[in-house]
């Protein structure tokens, strides 16, 4: 067992388990759920088209822009009724997974 190790306990599945916490698990980053405004490329690829400008009325299901990935053009649609807030890319440019595309308020 390591200096810094520390017992604790561990909820997985409602069933407690005593065990040692490594320092590592302990300075862990705690998980946050992604939020749902901001709107981000699942894939690397080139932005094709946007078809939304900043300050616009989006509804649920809209597709906002087309984003070309490995030969395929994929449709990028709104998950949820908004106004965009902002757009961080333009027409041409390339990005690479998880770059943020736009957000929405």
């Amino acid at each position: 067992m390591k200096e810094n190790d520390k017992m604790g306990v561990l909820n997985i599945d409602t069933s407690l388990y005593k065990t040692r916490i490594s320092e590592k698990f302990q300075n862990r980053k705690s998980y946050k759920p992604a939020d749902p405004r901001i709107i981000l490329s699942f894939i690397p690829g080139t932005v094709l088209d946007i078809f939304i400008e900043k300050g616009q009325l989006v509804n649920k299901g809209e597709v906002l822009m087309i984003l070309d990935a490995m030969k395929m053009q994929n449709k990028l649609k709104c998950i949820m009724d908004g106004k965009v807030k902002s757009i961080a890319v333009k027409k041409g440019d390339k990005v690479s997974k998880g770059t943020v595309l736009l957000e929405l308020e």
